[in-house]
Formats: C-alpha cells, structure tokens, sequence
C-alpha cells in the first residue's frame, strides 16, 4: 500500500485539521465528536446537516458553505458518522427554522441518522437519496444505494434554505429532487482503505465492473474492458430506462469521478454521454465534470442524470461557496 499517511488510525482527524487550515474562510471543524460547519454560521435559516464515511472527499464537508450544507459530519473511512456526531452537528447549526439531514441510503447512515433525530431537541425532517440504478439491494443498503445525487439534493436544497425556504417546503424539494436524480458508476480498479492495506475487490488487467457502488460494492456484472462511447452509452441507457425522461425536458448532466481517473478520461466520457443523449433527442441543460463523490483512488466513473424543472434550474444556478463548488459568488 502507497499513501501519504502518517498511520491509519489518525488519517481522518489529520485531513480534518488540513481541510479546517485550507479554509478557514469557509467552514471551521469541531472535533470529539467530530463535525464540520461553516465558519460563519448562517442564521435565521433552515440548516442542511449531511455526512458519511470519510474516503468519498470532497463529499460532504467540501460542501459544507453559503447556498449548500450548515455542516457536515464524518466518519471513519467508508464507516457511518456516530449518533452523537450527528446530533452534535445539528446542534451547533440549527438557528431557530429546524434541520433538514440529507442521508444517502445505506444501512448505518440511515440507523445512526435515525437516532440522531430521535434525540435532537428542535424540529427536523429527512430526505433520503437512493439514486443509484444499477442494483435494488447491495450489502451497505437495503434498496438503493445512494450516491452522487447527493450532490445535487444539497446543491438545490442548499439554495432554497439559503433563500428563506421553510423546514416543509425545503423537505418536499429535496425529496422530488432526489427522486428526479438517477446514476450508474463503473469501476476500472479497487481502491484500498488505508486500515485494510489492500485493494477492497479485485478485476483483472481487462476487467471493469458496472455498476459499481462507491464503496466498491459489486455492481450489474463484470465485462471485458470496452471503449468509452459503449460504456457510457450503457450507462446513459440504465439511467434513462429507470427515469423515464421525457423530450424537451431538461437535464443535468453529472459526469463524476471516483478519484483515479483523470479529468482527460472525464470529460471523453462527458463528450460520449452527451452525444448519446443528443442521438435520443434530449437537452442538456446544466453540466458538472470532476472528482466530486470519490471512493479514495478507485479508478472509475459514474454518470448522473437529474430531470430539471424551471426551479431547480434556478437553485442549481444560485450563487454557492464551498471548498468544492464556487460560483456566482
């Protein structure tokens, strides 16, 4: 195993302590328990509280700012934040309009989440994200898992509380949003969790497994390699299937890494999905391109498709200022 890391044990504190030094000017990280906010809290607002394991960076705190997340909780890498995390991090953000937490579909995410809100004091709502088309059930979760959706959830969301949105109406947007969202990775290699010290799976030299989760979890199937235009189009083609897009309507195209692939690859396989849309009549509204909901250094993709309406177009275009995601500002 090659990483820079001092030990395994600290490598989720040690980045916090980087990420707090990087930028100080956006969000401030608190630690036992440990949870990120904004360094500038933002007040007389709903506040977005998301979080999961560490290793899928800059998923969450890279998100945590004006027009996204209040704070960000996280945890042991590809492990769930803790309850006491959770409700510590509401606590520190709520400002008198309750909470929304924003959980992607796994098991512990959705349990320690769960009691979290039990015990948190002051109004709260849920929105679960389960975007990903490729599998039904997986060993993390008990449908579908969620995962680069979120991003779109907490973008949209975030600019809705940023404008004055209540805690009901904040709730409804995220769940049509989420339910809007559809993705479908593949991987090219493992990644390895610095406390495992070796690769999580294994595919051999001309191997790619579609589908894949961001913890690595098995996906469809396994094929031979095959170039970019027929795995995109695959891809495209789940999304598009479960989604059920309409002509005419709208789309975000979301072209995600997982961490090793470099954004050359990123945006060929960009050019490739969109083409495919374009060839099925379909417009491409919004784009993003980059490592944004990673699983470490895996080598490897995935695509998210969104169906936008005129509001979400205009969240989505709202000024934001995190770590990971400026513009507008």
């Amino acid at each position: 195993m090659k990483k820079f890391i001092n030990d395994a044990v600290n490598v989720v504190s040690e980045a916090l302590r980087g990420l707090a030094l990087a930028h100080r000017d956006i969000l401030s990280v608190h630690e036992k328990p440990a949870f990120v906010t904004r360094a500038a809290p933002g007040k007389g607002k709903v506040a977005l509280v998301s979080g999961g394991g560490s290793g899928h960076e800059p998923l969450h705190a890279g998100f945590v700012g004006q027009g996204m997340l209040d704070a960000a909780c996280p945890g042991q890498v590809f492990t769930s934040p803790t309850p006491d995390q959770i409700a510590a991090a509401a606590q520190a953000v709520e400002g008198g309009r309750g909470v929304l937490f924003i959980v992607k579909n796994y098991s512990g995410d959705v349990m320690n989440f769960e009691m979290a809100a039990e015990v948190f004091s002051r109004p709260s709502a849920t929105v679960l994200v389960q975007d990903d088309v490729a599998v039904e059930k997986s060993t993390y979760s008990t449908s579908r898992r969620g995962v680069a959706g979120t991003l779109v959830v907490e973008k949209i969301v975030g600019a809705a509380a940023e404008a004055g949105a209540d805690l009901a109406s904040c709730a409804a947007l995220g769940e049509r949003v989420a339910r809007a969202c559809g993705s479908m990775g593949v991987a090219l290699t493992s990644c390895t969790v610095p406390a495992a010290g070796k690769p999580t799976f294994t595919l051999g030299e001309t191997e790619m497994e579609l589908g894949v989760g961001i913890h690595g979890e098995p996906g469809r199937h396994r094929v031979p390699t095959r170039p970019a235009e027929a795995v995109a189009d695959e891809l495209v083609g789940a999304i598009l299937h479960d989604l059920a897009v309409r002509r005419g309507e709208p789309l975000l195209l979301f072209l995600n890494g997982f961490g090793g692939t470099p954004l050359l690859e990123l945006y060929l396989m960009f050019d490739a999905a969109a083409r495919r849309l374009a060839k099925d009549g379909l417009t491409v509204a919004r784009a993003l391109v980059g490592n944004y909901v990673t699983s470490l250094e895996m080598a490897g993709c995935s695509v998210t498709l969104a169906r936008l309406d005129d509001e979400m177009i205009r969240l989505w275009d709202a000024p934001v200022h995190t770590a990971a995601l400026r513009w507008g500002m």
